[in-house]
């Protein structure tokens, strides 16, 4: 027994000193003469050169916060002082990242499941080179070695905390130059603190690039929805403790930029937000933002509060990939919600409300990257839409506003129609499908459109209006529209219909409309191609029809509704007199781009103006003649017959010097105007049956049996 006891006594002093011996070893080890292998390895793993240039020392400290066995046993903490990573042969600069010193503890237990555990990696003062030439090579792509055996060992790193550094970016594919730099503040700055000097400040720049309504509007958010969607998952001890500044320049364009985020990134701690702000000019464009990202490593989530404003959505595009239209300043607030997926990502800009021009937007987005081509989904409305703010999504508005939004495109100055061509590169790069309803758009003070509604589809690369409503005087307009951008050139196809625009209405100021119970109906079929609203109108074939009952006509009206052809003609014909017109009837053939007249007169209770000719929307030039025929006698003449020449911006009116033959015969000829009559009559109260009161039908049932204009065409439709 004795002799047991003395074996079990040798055997455990055995063991004792073994230990003694073996963490005397490690203690005193010189762990510096593991660099080259250590050095070599990560070589190997990389790719690159890498360097530990400094001392590897390691220090021992046991995890108090940890279980009873992990807490008694030390964890090592290695320290490697200078490190270096090389840049390919290619980059200018010869270092990716200098390090002062990179600092992890090891847990040692989970190293006998083959388990790597690093609670928390430190990184003091790096310095990191990223290039990419213009092959698209970058630094930041590293050579790693193939294996088609799966590793035993696997990694779990938990925080990684900063230290003041620095970063530069030189990217020749999208000709990016920017310098970041890293230092720590002078104090933790808590977060509710700088979510609300965030929140001011980009308010602040929305009324500087928008207006004082865009300040307002955006302050304006229901304080209970703002209340409810609290922005990131920050608690009481989150606080942001380093700032960051940003200089340098994005596609010829400066960049200026600094926020605040915190000290340690939990890797995949959901419980541990890391709260981000950031504020930059791009150009200028403005973004800011305000909130938190969390477990990045494993479908991490970014929740923020986010501010755009600048001259156009369409320089957004080159920043976030999403095909935005040309618009006027604007400037929007909402919150965004991100899931990060490696194969995929979501991005949800939720309630967001802002304004654009003079009108404002609300809404909901999602785009979601992955699959073939992003897409963009949503609703969008508008309480109050200014008409003007549209005039830029087809590049109708001035050459200075296509220079303030960034578009180089001069419009010709003898041309009317915009030559400013779509981006149809752009709508293949994603889908979409939005809606937009507006509730009342406004053009100008006489002419309120009661509502727009429109459903876009994007999808490779064609883009579809279909419907594009709304409602106007009473009545309503109603087409499709097609827009196939991945076509060279571009294919276009439009269907319109216009049903009971009531005169009274669409004219509200005009006296000699108020008692009037006249109407206009038209329908509209068109083909074209062409990547602008010119080139397509100059390609289009098709028809239009277009037919007014009871109204009345001036030099003045025409004048205010910017009819510059029409108000010259009405002038030549009748001076500055208002003119009741029965009946209105169009109907015009479009063949590439040159629409011939088939059918187009005035009938008023003095007599009937014919127009005859061409207008060819390619070149923009007239070819009408305009003959009015005097009904029975009358105490006055009207003038002679007229010629309308020139162009849509400089148009030539004249009277013609003798007799006038009319081409293609005019009014006379019955089989010239009988079909084009026929035709028409489908839109005469096209839903109120046949009874109603409604000039136009006498006026169109004369010319389909007769040929010509009887003398009493009004006394007969009554």
């Amino acid at each position: 027994m004795k002799r047991s006891r003395k074996v079990l006594a040798w055997i455990a002093g055995a063991l004792l000193a073994l230990i003694v011996v073996v963490i005397l070893i490690i203690a005193l080890f010189d762990w510096n003469r593991l660099k080259p292998f250590i050095n070599d390895k990560v070589s190997q793993a990389i790719g690159r050169p890498f360097a530990i240039n400094g001392d590897l020392t390691v220090d021992w400290q046991r995890d108090r916060t940890g279980g009873w066995l992990s807490s008694l046993v030390p964890w090592p903490e290695f320290t490697a002082r200078d490190i270096s990573v090389a840049n390919p042969d290619w980059a200018q600069q010869p270092q990716f990242a200098k390090l002062e010193a990179l600092r992890f503890r090891l847990s040692p237990l989970p190293l006998l499941a083959h388990r790597i555990n690093v609670p928390s990696l430190q990184l003091v003062q790096p310095t990191i080179d990223l290039e990419r030439d213009k092959q698209s090579r970058a630094t930041w792509n590293f050579t790693l070695p193939q294996s088609t055996t799966p590793s035993a060992w696997k990694l779990n790193l938990g925080t990684i905390g900063f230290d003041r550094g620095n970063i530069s970016l030189d990217d020749a594919v999208s000709r990016t130059k920017l310098k970041v730099s890293v230092s720590p503040l002078q104090g933790a700055i808590p977060y509710d603190q700088i979510v609300a000097q965030q929140s001011a400040d980009a308010r602040e720049q929305a009324g500087k690039t928008v207006g004082a309504a865009a300040k307002k509007s955006l302050a304006s958010g229901d304080a209970k929805q703002d209340k409810d969607e609290k922005i990131g998952q920050a608690n009481a001890s989150t606080s942001y403790q380093f700032g960051w500044d940003a200089d340098g320049s994005y596609q010829g364009g400066t960049v200026k930029g600094h926020g605040k985020m915190g000290a340690v990134l939990a890797l995949q701690d959901t419980s541990k937000p890391f709260p981000v702000q950031a504020d930059a000019h791009i150009g200028d464009s403005h973004i800011a933002l305000v909130g938190t990202l969390t477990d990045p490593m494993h479908l991490g989530a970014l929740d923020v509060r986010l501010w755009f404003s600048g001259s156009s959505m369409a320089k957004l595009y080159p920043l976030t990939g999403i095909t935005l239209p040309d618009t006027p300043p604007y400037a929007t607030e909402g919150h965004l919600k991100a899931e990060l997926h490696r194969g995929g990502s979501r991005y949800s800009y939720q309630n967001f409300r802002g304004r654009v021009g003079g009108s404002d937007l609300a809404g909901n987005l999602l785009f979601v990257t992955g699959g073939k081509r992003p897409k963009l989904s949503g609703d969008l409305h508008s309480k109050l839409l200014q008409f003007a703010d549209l005039a830029p999504l087809i590049g109708a508005d001035s050459n200075a506003e296509k220079k303030q939004r960034g578009d180089g495109t001069t419009q010709p100055a003898d041309k009317v129609l915009p030559v400013e061509p779509f981006r149809t590169d752009r709508w293949q790069a994603m889908d979409a499908d939005v809606t937009f309803t507006g509730a009342r758009i406004v053009h100008g003070e006489a002419l309120p459109i009661e509502s727009l509604n429109t459903h876009l589809v994007m999808n490779n690369g064609a883009l579809y209006l279909d419907p594009l409503s709304f409602d106007l005087a009473g009545g309503t307009v109603h087409s499709n529209i097609t827009l196939d951008g991945s076509r060279t050139p571009m294919h276009g196809l439009l269907k319109l219909n216009a049903r009971h625009l009531k005169l009274k209405q669409l004219f509200p100021t005009f006296e000699p409309m108020r008692t009037s119970f006249g109407e206009i109906n038209g329908d509209t079929n068109l083909t074209a191609q062409g990547n602008s609203i010119a080139a397509l109108l100059g390609s289009a074939n098709g028809e239009m029809k277009l037919l007014m009952n009871d109204g009345a006509i001036s030099k003045t009206l025409l004048e205010t509704a910017g009819l510059n052809v029409g108000n010259i003609v009405i002038g030549k014909l009748f001076g500055d007199k208002t003119v009741k017109i029965n009946c209105a009837a169009s109907d015009m053939t479009a063949k590439d781009g040159l629409f011939d007249m088939r059918l187009f007169v005035f009938d008023t209770d003095d007599a009937v103006i014919n127009v005859d000719g061409t207008v060819n929307f390619a070149s923009e030039k007239l070819d009408l003649d305009v003959v009015p025929h005097t009904k029975g006698f009358r105490v006055f003449s009207l003038r002679s017959p007229l010629y309308v020449q020139g162009t849509l911006k400089n148009p030539n009116v004249g009277v013609h010097a003798g007799p006038l033959l009319m081409r293609g015969a005019g009014m006379v000829a019955l089989g010239v105007v009988a079909a084009p009559a026929a035709a028409l009559l489908a839109l005469v109260s096209p839903s109120h049956g046949d009874d109603g009161d409604n000039t136009c039908r006498a006026v169109l049932q004369q010319l389909r049996h007769s040929g010509k204009m009887m003398p009493s065409a009004k006394k007969t439709s009554r």
